[in-house]
Protein backbone atom coordinates (compact mmCIF):
# COMPACT_ATOMS: atom_id res chain seq x y z
CA UNK A 1 0.00 0.00 0.00
CA UNK A 2 3.01 2.30 -0.21
CA UNK A 3 2.09 5.34 -2.28
CA UNK A 4 4.25 8.21 -3.46
CA UNK A 5 2.65 11.21 -1.78
CA UNK A 6 3.30 14.82 -2.59
CA UNK A 7 1.43 17.81 -1.25
CA UNK A 8 1.59 21.62 -1.33
CA UNK A 9 4.15 23.22 0.91
CA UNK A 10 2.68 24.14 4.33
CA UNK A 11 0.62 27.30 4.10
CA UNK A 12 0.09 27.04 0.34
CA UNK A 13 -3.54 26.90 -0.79
CA UNK A 14 -4.76 25.52 -4.06
CA UNK A 15 -7.24 27.03 -6.45
CA UNK A 16 -10.95 26.38 -6.00
CA UNK A 17 -11.85 25.45 -9.57
CA UNK A 18 -14.11 22.37 -9.90
CA UNK A 19 -12.04 19.21 -10.05
CA UNK A 20 -12.80 17.62 -13.41
CA UNK A 21 -10.58 16.09 -16.06
CA UNK A 22 -11.37 19.03 -18.37
CA UNK A 23 -10.69 21.74 -15.81
CA UNK A 24 -8.03 20.71 -13.31
CA UNK A 25 -6.95 23.17 -10.59
CA UNK A 26 -3.67 25.01 -11.02
CA UNK A 27 -0.68 22.90 -10.06
CA UNK A 28 0.31 23.81 -6.48
CA UNK A 29 3.82 24.23 -5.17
CA UNK A 30 4.88 20.74 -4.08
CA UNK A 31 7.43 19.33 -1.71
CA UNK A 32 9.76 16.92 -3.46
CA UNK A 33 9.50 13.16 -2.99
CA UNK A 34 7.27 11.36 -0.55
CA UNK A 35 5.22 13.02 2.14
CA UNK A 36 6.82 11.15 5.02
CA UNK A 37 4.37 12.70 7.46
CA UNK A 38 1.42 10.93 5.85
CA UNK A 39 3.40 7.71 5.51
CA UNK A 40 4.27 7.79 9.20
CA UNK A 41 0.71 8.57 10.30
CA UNK A 42 -0.72 5.64 8.37
CA UNK A 43 1.89 3.20 9.62
CA UNK A 44 1.78 4.56 13.17
CA UNK A 45 -1.99 4.23 13.17
CA UNK A 46 -1.98 0.60 12.04
CA UNK A 47 0.90 -0.26 14.39
CA UNK A 48 -0.90 1.24 17.38
CA UNK A 49 -4.13 -0.58 16.47
CA UNK A 50 -2.20 -3.86 16.44
CA UNK A 51 -0.43 -3.05 19.72
CA UNK A 52 -3.72 -2.13 21.38
CA UNK A 53 -5.50 -5.27 20.15
CA UNK A 54 -2.62 -7.43 21.36
CA UNK A 55 -2.35 -5.70 24.75
CA UNK A 56 -5.98 -5.18 25.79
CA UNK A 57 -7.33 -8.73 26.16
CA UNK A 58 -7.52 -10.21 29.65
CA UNK A 59 -8.01 -13.93 28.98
CA UNK A 60 -8.78 -17.08 30.92
CA UNK A 61 -10.24 -20.48 30.05
CA UNK A 62 -12.92 -22.24 32.09
CA UNK A 63 -12.61 -25.58 30.33
CA UNK A 64 -15.34 -24.82 27.82
CA UNK A 65 -15.23 -21.06 27.28
CA UNK A 66 -12.65 -18.31 26.91
CA UNK A 67 -13.51 -15.46 29.28
CA UNK A 68 -12.36 -12.06 28.01
CA UNK A 69 -11.85 -8.72 29.69
CA UNK A 70 -10.23 -5.40 28.76
CA UNK A 71 -7.06 -4.16 30.42
CA UNK A 72 -8.04 -0.55 29.67
CA UNK A 73 -11.25 -0.94 31.69
CA UNK A 74 -9.35 -0.91 34.98
CA UNK A 75 -9.03 2.35 36.89
CA UNK A 76 -8.48 5.44 34.76
CA UNK A 77 -6.70 3.57 32.00
CA UNK A 78 -9.46 4.67 29.60
CA UNK A 79 -7.66 8.02 29.19
CA UNK A 80 -5.05 6.14 27.14
CA UNK A 81 -7.69 5.73 24.42
CA UNK A 82 -7.58 9.48 23.74
CA UNK A 83 -4.23 8.76 22.10
CA UNK A 84 -4.39 5.02 21.34
CA UNK A 85 -7.69 5.23 19.43
CA UNK A 86 -5.89 6.23 16.26
CA UNK A 87 -8.45 5.41 13.59
CA UNK A 88 -9.04 9.18 13.18
CA UNK A 89 -5.39 9.58 12.17
CA UNK A 90 -5.73 6.69 9.71
CA UNK A 91 -8.80 8.28 8.07
CA UNK A 92 -7.12 11.68 8.04
CA UNK A 93 -3.99 10.28 6.36
CA UNK A 94 -6.20 8.34 3.95
CA UNK A 95 -8.01 11.54 3.01
CA UNK A 96 -4.72 13.26 2.20
CA UNK A 97 -3.53 10.25 0.19
CA UNK A 98 -6.80 10.02 -1.76
CA UNK A 99 -6.77 13.75 -2.54
CA UNK A 100 -3.20 13.60 -3.82
CA UNK A 101 -3.87 10.43 -5.80
CA UNK A 102 -7.09 11.69 -7.40
CA UNK A 103 -5.59 15.04 -8.35
CA UNK A 104 -2.62 13.31 -9.92
CA UNK A 105 -5.01 11.10 -11.89
CA UNK A 106 -6.90 14.18 -13.11
CA UNK A 107 -3.68 15.75 -14.37
CA UNK A 108 -2.94 12.54 -16.27
CA UNK A 109 -6.44 12.51 -17.77
CA UNK A 110 -7.63 9.43 -15.82
CA UNK A 111 -11.41 9.45 -15.39
CA UNK A 112 -13.00 8.91 -11.99
CA UNK A 113 -14.29 5.36 -12.72
CA UNK A 114 -10.83 4.15 -13.74
CA UNK A 115 -9.27 5.77 -10.67
CA UNK A 116 -11.87 4.21 -8.38
CA UNK A 117 -11.36 0.78 -9.96
CA UNK A 118 -7.67 0.92 -9.09
CA UNK A 119 -8.36 2.07 -5.53
CA UNK A 120 -10.96 -0.66 -4.96
CA UNK A 121 -8.53 -3.35 -6.08
CA UNK A 122 -5.81 -2.11 -3.75
CA UNK A 123 -8.24 -1.86 -0.85
CA UNK A 124 -10.08 -5.16 -1.10
CA UNK A 125 -7.74 -7.58 -2.87
CA UNK A 126 -5.80 -8.50 0.34
CA UNK A 127 -9.10 -9.60 1.95
CA UNK A 128 -9.52 -12.52 -0.45
CA UNK A 129 -6.88 -14.78 1.17
CA UNK A 130 -8.31 -13.94 4.60
CA UNK A 131 -11.72 -15.14 3.44
CA UNK A 132 -10.21 -18.20 1.72
CA UNK A 133 -8.59 -19.27 5.00
CA UNK A 134 -11.30 -18.34 7.48
CA UNK A 135 -14.37 -19.61 5.62
CA UNK A 136 -13.40 -23.31 6.02
CA UNK A 137 -11.25 -22.93 9.16
CA UNK A 138 -14.06 -22.87 11.79
CA UNK A 139 -15.57 -26.02 10.27
CA UNK A 140 -12.21 -27.79 10.43
CA UNK A 141 -11.53 -26.68 14.01
CA UNK A 142 -14.96 -27.75 15.24
CA UNK A 143 -14.64 -31.09 13.44
CA UNK A 144 -11.30 -31.64 15.18
CA UNK A 145 -13.03 -31.45 18.56
CA UNK A 146 -12.08 -27.98 19.79
CA UNK A 147 -14.59 -26.25 22.11
CA UNK A 148 -17.27 -24.40 20.20
CA UNK A 149 -17.23 -21.05 22.03
CA UNK A 150 -13.56 -20.15 21.42
CA UNK A 151 -13.82 -21.16 17.76
CA UNK A 152 -17.01 -19.17 17.13
CA UNK A 153 -15.60 -16.15 18.99
CA UNK A 154 -12.42 -16.17 16.92
CA UNK A 155 -14.36 -16.62 13.67
CA UNK A 156 -16.58 -13.66 14.50
CA UNK A 157 -13.74 -11.35 15.55
CA UNK A 158 -11.65 -12.21 12.47
CA UNK A 159 -14.32 -10.54 10.34
CA UNK A 160 -15.08 -7.59 12.61
CA UNK A 161 -11.73 -6.07 11.64
CA UNK A 162 -13.20 -5.36 8.22
CA UNK A 163 -15.45 -2.58 9.53
CA UNK A 164 -12.63 -0.15 8.79
CA UNK A 165 -12.36 -1.22 5.14
CA UNK A 166 -16.15 -1.08 4.67
CA UNK A 167 -16.32 2.53 5.87
CA UNK A 168 -13.09 3.56 4.17
CA UNK A 169 -14.49 2.23 0.89
CA UNK A 170 -17.35 4.73 1.22
CA UNK A 171 -14.83 7.53 1.73
CA UNK A 172 -12.81 6.42 -1.30
CA UNK A 173 -15.90 6.17 -3.52
CA UNK A 174 -17.01 9.65 -2.40
CA UNK A 175 -13.58 11.23 -2.99
CA UNK A 176 -14.22 12.72 -6.47
CA UNK A 177 -17.44 14.39 -5.27
CA UNK A 178 -16.02 15.48 -1.92
CA UNK A 179 -12.98 16.98 -3.62
CA UNK A 180 -15.27 19.15 -5.74
CA UNK A 181 -17.08 20.27 -2.59
CA UNK A 182 -13.73 20.91 -0.92
CA UNK A 183 -12.59 23.05 -3.86
CA UNK A 184 -15.80 25.08 -3.70
CA UNK A 185 -16.42 25.36 0.05
CA UNK A 186 -13.22 24.39 1.90
CA UNK A 187 -13.65 24.33 5.70
CA UNK A 188 -17.42 24.58 5.40
CA UNK A 189 -17.63 20.95 4.28
CA UNK A 190 -16.22 19.33 7.48
CA UNK A 191 -18.10 21.98 9.47
CA UNK A 192 -21.38 20.88 7.86
CA UNK A 193 -20.54 17.21 8.46
CA UNK A 194 -19.77 18.02 12.11
CA UNK A 195 -23.08 19.86 12.47
CA UNK A 196 -24.83 16.82 11.03
CA UNK A 197 -23.06 14.58 13.55
CA UNK A 198 -24.19 16.84 16.41
CA UNK A 199 -27.79 16.62 15.17
CA UNK A 200 -27.58 12.84 14.91
CA UNK A 201 -26.27 12.53 18.47
CA UNK A 202 -29.05 14.81 19.71
CA UNK A 203 -31.67 12.57 18.13
CA UNK A 204 -29.90 9.46 19.42
CA UNK A 205 -29.89 10.61 23.03
CA UNK A 206 -33.36 12.14 22.90
CA UNK A 207 -34.91 8.98 21.47
CA UNK A 208 -32.78 6.49 23.36
CA UNK A 209 -32.42 4.49 20.14
CA UNK A 210 -28.90 3.30 19.36
CA UNK A 211 -29.82 2.86 15.70
CA UNK A 212 -30.49 6.60 15.45
CA UNK A 213 -26.74 7.15 15.73
CA UNK A 214 -25.84 5.03 12.71
CA UNK A 215 -25.71 8.00 10.24
CA UNK A 216 -22.65 9.16 12.18
CA UNK A 217 -20.75 6.18 10.81
CA UNK A 218 -20.64 8.17 7.58
CA UNK A 219 -20.75 11.74 8.90
CA UNK A 220 -17.98 11.43 11.50
CA UNK A 221 -15.52 9.48 9.36
CA UNK A 222 -16.16 11.60 6.26
CA UNK A 223 -15.50 14.74 8.34
CA UNK A 224 -12.12 13.35 9.43
CA UNK A 225 -11.36 12.19 5.86
CA UNK A 226 -12.21 15.70 4.62
CA UNK A 227 -9.60 17.19 6.94
CA UNK A 228 -7.05 15.20 4.96
CA UNK A 229 -8.12 17.16 1.86
CA UNK A 230 -7.49 20.42 3.70
CA UNK A 231 -4.05 19.19 4.71
CA UNK A 232 -3.28 18.34 1.08
CA UNK A 233 -4.33 21.93 0.22
CA UNK A 234 -2.06 23.40 2.89
CA UNK A 235 -5.04 24.93 4.72
CA UNK A 236 -4.46 23.47 8.21
CA UNK A 237 -2.32 26.31 9.54
CA UNK A 238 -3.04 26.45 13.31
CA UNK A 239 -2.39 22.95 14.59
CA UNK A 240 -1.97 23.79 18.28
CA UNK A 241 -5.20 25.76 18.34
CA UNK A 242 -6.87 22.82 16.61
CA UNK A 243 -5.46 20.40 19.19
CA UNK A 244 -6.56 22.58 22.12
CA UNK A 245 -10.05 23.08 20.67
CA UNK A 246 -10.50 19.39 19.89
CA UNK A 247 -9.33 18.00 23.21
CA UNK A 248 -11.00 20.85 25.10
CA UNK A 249 -14.35 20.09 23.48
CA UNK A 250 -13.86 16.38 24.24
CA UNK A 251 -13.28 17.15 27.93
CA UNK A 252 -16.50 19.20 28.08
CA UNK A 253 -18.51 16.54 26.25
CA UNK A 254 -17.30 13.80 28.61
CA UNK A 255 -17.53 15.72 31.88
CA UNK A 256 -20.77 17.63 31.23
CA UNK A 257 -22.40 15.51 28.54
CA UNK A 258 -23.75 11.98 28.15
CA UNK A 259 -20.57 10.56 26.60
CA UNK A 260 -18.34 7.95 28.25
CA UNK A 261 -14.67 8.76 28.75
CA UNK A 262 -13.27 5.88 26.72
CA UNK A 263 -12.93 6.27 22.95
CA UNK A 264 -13.31 2.51 22.48
CA UNK A 265 -16.10 0.21 23.62
CA UNK A 266 -15.68 -1.12 27.15
CA UNK A 267 -17.21 -4.26 28.68
CA UNK A 268 -20.47 -3.48 30.46
CA UNK A 269 -20.58 0.15 29.30
CA UNK A 270 -24.04 1.55 28.54
CA UNK A 271 -22.82 3.06 25.26
CA UNK A 272 -19.73 3.36 23.10
CA UNK A 273 -18.14 6.40 21.49
CA UNK A 274 -16.94 4.15 18.69
CA UNK A 275 -19.87 2.07 17.48
CA UNK A 276 -21.50 4.17 16.19
CA UNK A 277 -19.01 7.05 16.46
CA UNK A 278 -20.05 10.11 18.43
CA UNK A 279 -19.24 13.81 18.47
CA UNK A 280 -16.93 13.10 21.43
CA UNK A 281 -14.81 10.85 19.21
CA UNK A 282 -14.87 13.52 16.50
CA UNK A 283 -13.60 16.08 19.02
CA UNK A 284 -10.74 13.75 20.00
CA UNK A 285 -10.04 13.29 16.28
CA UNK A 286 -9.61 17.06 15.86
CA UNK A 287 -7.32 17.08 18.88
CA UNK A 288 -5.21 14.19 17.61
CA UNK A 289 -4.83 15.67 14.14
CA UNK A 290 -3.89 19.06 15.56
CA UNK A 291 -1.32 17.42 17.84
CA UNK A 292 0.16 15.43 14.96
CA UNK A 293 0.34 18.52 12.74
CA UNK A 294 1.99 20.49 15.52
CA UNK A 295 4.70 17.83 15.71
CA UNK A 296 4.97 17.43 11.94
CA UNK A 297 8.49 18.81 11.63
CA UNK A 298 9.81 16.51 14.35
CA UNK A 299 7.96 13.51 12.89
CA UNK A 300 9.38 14.12 9.42
CA UNK A 301 12.89 14.59 10.83
CA UNK A 302 12.63 11.30 12.73
CA UNK A 303 11.25 9.50 9.68
CA UNK A 304 14.21 10.76 7.63
CA UNK A 305 16.74 8.78 9.67
CA UNK A 306 18.13 6.00 7.44
CA UNK A 307 17.18 3.18 9.82
CA UNK A 308 13.65 4.52 10.28
CA UNK A 309 13.28 5.02 6.54
CA UNK A 310 14.15 1.36 5.95
CA UNK A 311 11.60 0.25 8.53
CA UNK A 312 8.95 2.45 6.93
CA UNK A 313 9.77 1.04 3.51
CA UNK A 314 9.50 -2.54 4.77
CA UNK A 315 6.28 -1.98 6.72
CA UNK A 316 4.65 0.15 4.03
CA UNK A 317 4.39 -2.81 1.66
CA UNK A 318 2.92 -5.03 4.39
CA UNK A 319 0.61 -2.63 6.19
CA UNK A 320 -2.70 -4.14 5.09
CA UNK A 321 -1.44 -7.68 5.67
CA UNK A 322 -0.42 -6.84 9.22
CA UNK A 323 -3.82 -5.30 9.91
CA UNK A 324 -5.82 -8.19 8.46
CA UNK A 325 -3.85 -11.02 10.07
CA UNK A 326 -2.75 -9.71 13.47
CA UNK A 327 -5.90 -11.02 15.16
CA UNK A 328 -5.29 -14.46 13.67
CA UNK A 329 -1.91 -14.42 15.41
CA UNK A 330 -3.68 -13.49 18.66
CA UNK A 331 -6.09 -16.41 18.26
CA UNK A 332 -3.21 -18.79 17.61
CA UNK A 333 -1.27 -17.78 20.72
CA UNK A 334 -4.46 -17.79 22.81
CA UNK A 335 -5.29 -21.31 21.62
CA UNK A 336 -1.84 -22.57 22.64
CA UNK A 337 -1.18 -20.62 25.84
CA UNK A 338 -4.62 -19.91 27.33
CA UNK A 339 -6.70 -22.85 26.05
CA UNK A 340 -3.99 -25.48 25.60
CA UNK A 341 -1.73 -24.73 28.58
CA UNK A 342 -4.37 -23.13 30.80
CA UNK A 343 -2.28 -20.01 31.50
CA UNK A 344 -4.50 -17.00 32.26
CA UNK A 345 -3.60 -13.37 31.72
CA UNK A 346 -2.40 -11.73 34.98
CA UNK A 347 -4.41 -8.92 36.56
CA UNK A 348 -3.81 -5.76 34.45
CA UNK A 349 -1.36 -3.30 35.95
CA UNK A 350 0.23 -5.80 38.33
CA UNK A 351 3.94 -6.61 38.26
CA UNK A 352 3.11 -10.02 36.76
CA UNK A 353 1.18 -8.36 33.93
CA UNK A 354 3.91 -5.78 33.28
CA UNK A 355 6.70 -8.35 33.28
CA UNK A 356 4.76 -10.81 31.13
CA UNK A 357 3.56 -8.26 28.57
CA UNK A 358 6.83 -8.12 26.56
CA UNK A 359 6.94 -11.94 26.39
CA UNK A 360 3.32 -11.95 25.22
CA UNK A 361 4.15 -9.49 22.43
CA UNK A 362 7.16 -11.55 21.35
CA UNK A 363 5.00 -14.67 21.03
CA UNK A 364 2.45 -12.74 18.99
CA UNK A 365 5.16 -11.31 16.72
CA UNK A 366 6.52 -14.83 16.13
CA UNK A 367 3.00 -16.03 15.33
CA UNK A 368 2.30 -13.25 12.84
CA UNK A 369 5.64 -13.59 11.03
CA UNK A 370 4.76 -16.69 8.93
CA UNK A 371 1.41 -15.09 8.10
CA UNK A 372 3.25 -12.05 6.76
CA UNK A 373 5.58 -14.25 4.75
CA UNK A 374 2.66 -16.16 3.27
CA UNK A 375 0.13 -13.40 2.56
CA UNK A 376 2.09 -10.16 1.98
CA UNK A 377 2.26 -11.10 -1.71
CA UNK A 378 -1.47 -10.23 -1.91
CA UNK A 379 -0.78 -6.66 -0.84
CA UNK A 380 -0.49 -5.71 -4.51
CA UNK A 381 -3.41 -6.68 -6.78
CA UNK A 382 -2.60 -8.35 -10.10
CA UNK A 383 -1.66 -6.10 -13.00
CA UNK A 384 -4.67 -4.91 -14.96
CA UNK A 385 -5.22 -3.12 -18.21
CA UNK A 386 -7.00 0.24 -18.42
CA UNK A 387 -10.49 0.17 -16.92
CA UNK A 388 -13.17 0.70 -19.57
CA UNK A 389 -16.31 -0.26 -17.69
CA UNK A 390 -17.81 3.17 -17.12
CA UNK A 391 -19.55 4.74 -14.13
CA UNK A 392 -22.46 2.28 -13.79
CA UNK A 393 -20.22 -0.75 -13.68
CA UNK A 394 -17.81 0.75 -11.13
CA UNK A 395 -20.78 1.79 -9.00
CA UNK A 396 -21.95 -1.81 -9.00
CA UNK A 397 -18.41 -2.94 -8.18
CA UNK A 398 -18.21 -0.58 -5.21
CA UNK A 399 -21.67 -1.61 -3.99
CA UNK A 400 -20.87 -5.32 -4.18
CA UNK A 401 -17.46 -4.89 -2.56
CA UNK A 402 -18.93 -2.79 0.22
CA UNK A 403 -21.78 -5.25 0.76
CA UNK A 404 -19.31 -8.11 1.01
CA UNK A 405 -17.16 -6.26 3.54
CA UNK A 406 -20.24 -5.27 5.55
CA UNK A 407 -21.56 -8.84 5.72
CA UNK A 408 -18.18 -10.14 6.84
CA UNK A 409 -17.99 -7.36 9.44
CA UNK A 410 -21.38 -8.18 10.92
CA UNK A 411 -21.27 -11.99 10.75
CA UNK A 412 -17.54 -12.63 10.66
CA UNK A 413 -16.65 -16.11 9.46
CA UNK A 414 -19.05 -17.93 11.76
CA UNK A 415 -20.35 -21.05 9.96
CA UNK A 416 -23.43 -20.11 7.98
CA UNK A 417 -24.57 -18.71 4.66
CA UNK A 418 -23.92 -15.01 5.35
CA UNK A 419 -20.09 -15.19 5.25
CA UNK A 420 -20.25 -17.17 2.00
CA UNK A 421 -22.53 -14.55 0.44
CA UNK A 422 -20.24 -11.81 1.74
CA UNK A 423 -17.13 -13.39 0.27
CA UNK A 424 -18.96 -13.98 -3.02
CA UNK A 425 -20.10 -10.35 -3.21
CA UNK A 426 -16.56 -9.20 -2.46
CA UNK A 427 -15.13 -11.36 -5.24
CA UNK A 428 -17.82 -10.27 -7.71
CA UNK A 429 -17.17 -6.61 -6.94
CA UNK A 430 -13.44 -7.03 -7.46
CA UNK A 431 -13.93 -8.84 -10.75
CA UNK A 432 -16.01 -5.92 -12.03
CA UNK A 433 -13.04 -3.60 -11.51
CA UNK A 434 -11.11 -5.45 -14.22
CA UNK A 435 -11.72 -4.82 -17.92
CA UNK A 436 -11.12 -7.44 -20.57
CA UNK A 437 -8.20 -6.68 -22.82
CA UNK A 438 -9.34 -5.63 -26.28
CA UNK A 439 -7.43 -5.99 -29.51
CA UNK A 440 -6.03 -3.01 -31.26
CA UNK A 441 -8.58 -1.70 -33.81
CA UNK A 442 -6.17 -1.87 -36.75
CA UNK A 443 -5.10 -5.42 -35.88
CA UNK A 444 -8.76 -6.48 -35.59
Amino acid sequence: MATVLTRPAPGTAVGRAPLTPRSAPPAPVRAPGRDLFIDVLRLFGIALVVLQHWSMPVLSFTGREVVTGNALASGNAWIITWISQVMPLVFFAGGAANAISRRGAVRRGVAAPAWLASRLRRLAWPVLPLAAVWLPLPHLLLASGLPEQPVITAARLAGQLLWFLAIYLVAVAATPLMLRLNAAYGWRVPAALTAGAVAVDAVRFASGLEVAGFPNIVLVWLAVHQLGFLYADGRLRRPWAMAAAGYGAAVLLVTDGPYPGSMIGMPGAAMSNMAPPTVALLAVAFGQIGLALGLRRQIVAFASWPGVTRVLGWAGTRMMTIYLWHMSALFTVTAVVVVGLGVSTPEPGTSAWLSGWPHWLVMLALAVWPLLRGFARFEEPPAAGPYRGGAVRITMAAALTGTGLLLLTVFGFVPGVAPVIGAGALLAGLLLTFSARVRDTARA
